[in-house]
């Protein structure tokens, strides 16, 4: 892990996969402790506590946003999780009707949830409408951030116990949020969370999201193809030198 930090073990990674797929009752509520025991298992920060001044403490739940209305009203939106320059995050709860975890209403009545369980990578209409409303509502809170905080480049969904979605703008227009790092690998499953890749990808979102711009990325590679090969440079990894730089 980043930092020097001890990697979770397996013991780890499947108590917390235990504790939150068997969680029931008011799971929005639970979002915070939900995140904050992530957090700890992805070795990243918490999020802080808030204050009164939401440019004090810019990585906290419930950060507000003015909103404004087509005849000019305005009020106020409380984002679930913000951390300026990385990301907005947005809960929802899905529930199975007829079931413990009963699909709340999302969008008009004709949004009819299936009756299969609730499954890893299951093909519910109740949840594809629950994420497709909860990042249409994200990106009305990206619109709604102070313009000094720039786009952030992730959107984050996350339906507590059961499943999170990625969805990446590095442009920094905000215009096109798209499914990340694939329309196969943007929704992320508690067990999922088994696989060391994802979970460090999760936490460079968190941390460090540029470092995933492919566009970043291939610059990259580039220099290291065409980067300085003078006498200076000592080691392989010099090569990210540029030449004018020994000019």
């Amino acid at each position: 892990m980043s930092g020097g930090k001890v990697a979770p073990d397996a013991v780890e990674v499947e108590a917390f996969i235990a504790r939150w797929r068997a969680s029931e009752g008011a799971e929005r509520a639970s979002f915070p402790s939900f995140i904050g025991e992530l957090c700890e298992l992805l070795r990243i920060e918490r999020p802080q506590p808030p204050t009164s001044d939401p440019e004090a403490v810019t990585y906290r739940f419930e950060y507000p946003v003015r909103q404004f209305g087509p005849d000019g009203s305005a009020t106020t939106g409380w984002i679930d999780l913000y951390r300026k320059r990385c990301f907005v995050a947005e809960a929802k709860q899905l529930r199975l009707k007829g079931q413990p975890k009963e699909i709340l209403p999302a969008g008009s009545g004709d949004d009819e949830p299936t009756r299969a369980p609730r499954g890893r990578r299951g093909a519910d209409r109740g949840l594809d409408v629950m994420m497709l409303n909860a990042k249409r509502q994200a990106e009305q809170y990206c619109r709604a951030l102070p313009a000094s905080h720039g786009w952030p480049p992730f959107i984050i969904l996350c339906d507590v116990g059961h499943c999170f979605e990625f969805y990446a703008d590095f442009s920094g227009q905000g215009k096109n949020y798209a499914q990340f790092p694939d329309r196969h690998r943007f929704r992320v499953y508690l067990e999922d969370l088994r696989d060391p890749a994802t979970r460090e990808r999760i936490a460079r979102i968190w941390s460090d999201p540029l470092a995933l711009d492919p566009a970043r990325q291939a610059a990259l590679a580039t220099r290291r193809i065409t980067g300085c090969r003078t006498p200076q440079c000592r080691t392989r990894s010099s090569r990210l030198c540029l030449k004018r730089e020994h000019r």
